[in-house]
Order: C-alpha cells, then structure tokens, then sequence
C-alpha cells in the first residue's frame, strides 16, 4: 500500500522520483587526516581531508561498547576498522594521524586503521599540556 506515484507529461519513467545532485555524490579522496582522541572513558576517530573538512567518523560508544568497555583497546581497534572501511569506500590511500588524549585506544586504534591496508605517511602527538594551569583550591579547614 505505497503512495500512488503520477508521472507527467515529459518525464521520463526512469527518471521520476530519483535525485542526481550533490547528494547522491560519491566522494573521493588521495590523502587524509586521521584525527584519534583517546580519554580513558571513550575513544573517537575522525577522518578529515586536507582542508578540515569531516568526512567520516566513529566511536566506541557508537558501536555499542558502554561503560569501561568503551576506553579498551579492543574498542579503539574495532573504531579504528570501521573508519578504514568508511576511508575504503572514499579511495584513501595515504593517511597522516594525529592523536590526542592520554587513553589505552591510542596505538591500537592506529593498528586497527592500518591492518586495512592504508600507508601511513606522519604521526604527530597534539596532546594538551598544561603550563601549570589555574590555582589549585585552597585546602579545606575542618
């Protein structure tokens, strides 16, 4: 019991009610920027290109993981698989990793990338640090 479709004059049967724009546009890419944030409660992966520009990403909550499961390495690397097939699918051959964050996902979610057959040309470690930061708190007086 579909929606009754009419075609109108001059349209053609194949035509009608297909889109051909930017949507249905594949992307296709040569190289990459693999963004890997690791805290010690998630890891998160995104695949950008050369400008900035978010092309595919996933984490480990994504795919089901919850609670302490989810800052595993078994996580990250299964994070890691899943953005490589995405990459797949947009023909990425070279990838340059940056990673940040302090979590146990950090190189296995790089291994889990790589075991997909991509070459890796840098890796680079943006982790913040602090420069001493804020006052601390005052001590407590009981």
């Amino acid at each position: 019991m579909g929606k009754k479709r009419i075609v109108a004059k001059g349209e053609s049967e194949s035509q009608g009610g297909i889109r051909t724009g930017a949507s249905s546009k594949k992307r296709v890419l040569d190289k990459a920027v693999l963004y890997v944030e690791s805290t010690y409660n998630n890891t998160k992966l995104t695949l950008a290109d050369e400008r900035g520009n978010v092309v595919a990403f996933s984490s480990s909550g994504a795919l089901g993981f919850q609670g302490a499961k989810k800052g595993t390495p078994f996580a990250a690397a299964k994070v890691g698989e899943t953005v490589a097939l995405k990459a797949q699918g947009m023909g990425v051959r070279d990838v340059s990793v940056i990673v940040k964050g302090v979590g146990s996902g950090r190189e296995s979610s790089i291994r889990g990338f790589v075991s997909k057959g991509f070459s890796i040309s840098s890796i680079k470690d943006m982790t913040p640090v602090p420069h001493n930061g804020p006052r601390p708190p005052r001590p407590r007086r009981v």
